[in-house]
C-alpha cells in the first residue's frame, strides 16, 4: 500500500533523492523499486524527485505517486543543481541519491543504510563495470581522473562518481557552497568528504545500461571533472597541488645546474676551484620553485585558519 508523504514535522531517517531530466522512460520503475525496497525496512523515509526542467512526462509520472515529493525547476539547471535542491529540501538525517535511468540496483539501498548506521559518513555504491554510453571515451577519462583524485586525497577510491550513494545530510550541507551544478557534483562531494577526514565506505554493486538518452558530454564533463578535482583539493589541502610542483621545479633547476651548467663549464674551461655561475634559465627554475613553495605554504595556512 502506498505510504503517504510525511508531514514537515516528521523526524526522518533518510531522504531518497532522484534528480530527473527527461526520464519518463525509466522514472516510474525506479520509484517503484525504491518504494518497495524501503517499505520492507523499519526506516522512516521520504522519496523526493527533483524535476530539472523536463520537457516530457517526468513530472506527471512523479505526481501520479502520492508518496513522492515533487520539486520542479522552472528550467534545466544541471544535474548538480538538482541534487543541491534535493539536499536542501530533505528532512532525513541521511540522504540517498540514485539516478532515474534504471542504471543502479535500488533494491540495495537498505545495505547502504546499514553501513551508514555502522558509523560511515558516506557510502558509495562502487560499480564493478562501466556500462554507460560512450564507454570508449568515458572509461579512460574516468580512470585518469580517479587516479588523480586518489593522489590528491591520499585515499583509494574504487568509484569516484557513482550516482548511488548515501551520506550524512548535515555534512553535505557544509559543502553546498562549493559544489557545481553539473555532473561533477558527485565527484566533488566525494573529494570533499575524503579531504576532511570523513569515513567513506564502498559497497560493490552492479551497473546496467541506462534507459533513455544520456546528458553526459565526454569532453565538457571530463574537463569539468578534472578542473573541479584540482579546485576542490586546493580548497582543502593546497599543498597537494603546490608541493609537487615546487619540488619538480627545484629538482629540475638543481639537475640542470649540475648536469648542464657545471659540465659545460668543465668541457670548455676545465676544472676550476670555484663553482660556475648559474645560467638565467637555471636561476629562474629555482626561484620559481621557491616562490611556488611559499605560495603553497601561505595557501595552506589560510585554509587551516578558515577551518578553525
Amino acid at each position: 500500500m502506498p505510504i503517504p508523504p510525511p508531514t514537515p514535522d516528521d523526524d526522518l531517517d533518510v531522504s531518497i533523492i532522484l534528480p530527473a531530466y527527461d526520464e519518463e522512460a525509466a522514472l516510474g520503475d525506479d520509484l517503484d523499486d525504491v518504494q518497495a525496497a524501503m517499505s520492507a525496512t523499519a526506516y522512516r523515509y521520504e522519496i523526493i524527485v527533483v524535476d530539472d526542467g523536463s520537457r516530457d512526462r517526468t513530472a506527471e509520472i512523479a505526481r501520479a505517486r502520492p508518496w513522492v515529493r515533487l520539486i520542479q525547476h522552472p528550467f534545466n539547471r544541471g544535474n548538480g543543481a538538482a541534487r543541491t535542491t534535493g539536499v536542501r529540501a530533505a528532512r532525513g538525517r541521511v540522504v540517498i541519491f540514485t539516478d532515474a535511468d534504471r542504471t543502479y540496483p535500488n533494491a540495495r539501498m537498505p545495505e547502504l543504510m546499514a553501513l551508514m548506521d555502522a558509523g560511515s559518513d558516506m557510502v558509495i555504491g562502487a560499480r564493478r563495470v562501466e556500462a554507460g554510453t560512450l564507454r570508449v571515451l568515458r572509461t579512460p577519462a574516468k580512470w585518469f581522473i580517479r587516479r588523480l583524485a586518489e593522489f590528491m586525497t591520499g585515499s583509494r577510491i574504487p568509484d569516484l562518481n557513482s550516482g548511488l550513494r548515501a551520506q550524512r545530510r548535515d555534512a553535505t550541507l557544509r559543502f553546498l557552497p562549493i559544489l557545481p551544478t553539473t555532473h561533477s557534483w558527485v565527484s566533488t562531494i566525494t573529494i570533499a568528504f575524503l579531504g576532511n577526514g570523513y569515513v567513506v565506505r564502498y559497497l560493490p554493486i552492479d551497473y546496467y545500461p541506462r534507459v533513455g538518452r544520456s546528458t553526459f558530454h565526454p569532453l565538457r564533463d571530463s574537463y569539468n571533472y578534472l578542473s573541479l578535482i584540482v579546485r576542490t583539493v586546493m580548497y582543502f589541502n593546497p599543498l597537494k597541488v603546490f608541493l609537487p610542483l615546487a619540488l619538480a621545479l627545484l629538482i629540475g633547476g638543481t639537475a640542470k645546474y649540475v648536469l648542464i651548467d657545471i659540465l659545460d663549464t668543465f668541457q670548455t674551461y676545465g676544472w676550476s676551484m670555484t663553482l660556475p655561475p648559474m645560467r638565467l634559465t637555471t636561476l629562474a627554475l629555482l626561484i620559481t620553485g621557491l616562490q611556488t613553495a611559499v605560495v603553497g605554504l601561505l595557501a595552506d595556512l589560510i585554509v587551516r585558519r578558515t577551518q578553525l
